[in-house]
């Protein structure tokens, strides 16, 4: 090849390879930053011990519009909105299911606790739907969580016990810190009452 041709080959590389490398670039500047959270965990149980006892959480079911890593903002009973540039650090099902695992081990009081796919022999499952978890605006903000759960026997399938759980808690401020302080309060108020109501009855 001659040279100038060389050289006309190179340019026309370069003027395709700018254009995509400028298109690169401007998308990596327009990326949403969204700060990440995490739900925490309470430390302890006040309920009975069952130290003979094992048991397996499932996952949560819930809505599509909570089976996300988004917070929600409840504007009406009708109408929801996703808190800007903020985002929980997993899908909510997978944390309210590890947070409600971490619970569980913290109170010392069981034999074992796991998840499907850990080999655990269990004697029960909990099974839980999340109904709430949100903000909820109009008249001072509130952060409301509401989990429904099911004690499970593992052996026969029928169900031990049954209960609904709700918390609500004031957001106290109408930042993205506040809104999310506030529903992990709630959160943890309603975990801490899910093991101890899983401690009384099995």
């Amino acid at each position: 090849m001659a040279v100038s041709d060389m050289r006309r080959s190179r340019l026309v590389k370069t003027m395709i390879a700018l254009p995509l490398l400028t298109l690169a670039l401007s998308g990596c500047s327009t990326a949403a930053k969204n700060d990440t959270y995490d739900l925490s965990a309470p430390v302890s149980g006040s309920g009975p011990s069952a130290k003979g006892r094992q048991i397996l959480v499932q996952q949560p079911t819930a809505l599509q519009a909570l089976n996300s890593e988004q917070i929600v903002i409840k504007v009406s009973s009708s109408e929801i909105q996703y808190l800007a540039k903020a985002q929980w650090s997993d899908k909510l099902p997978r944390m309210v299911q590890a947070k409600l695992v971490e619970a569980y081990e913290n109170s010392g009081k069981l034999g074992g606790v796991g998840v499907p796919g850990q080999g655990l022999a269990i004697d029960y499952q909990v099974v839980t739907d999340i109904r709430a978890f949100e903000i909820r605006t109009g008249g001072g903000s509130q952060a409301v969580v509401e989990i429904s759960a099911k004690i499970l026997n593992d052996r026969n399938g029928s169900v031990r016990a049954q209960k609904v759980f709700s918390q609500t808690v004031p957001a106290g401020g109408g930042s993205n810190e506040a809104f999310v302080k506030a529903l992990d309060r709630a959160f943890a108020g309603v975990t801490s009452e899910i093991v101890d109501w899983t401690l009384k009855s099995i």
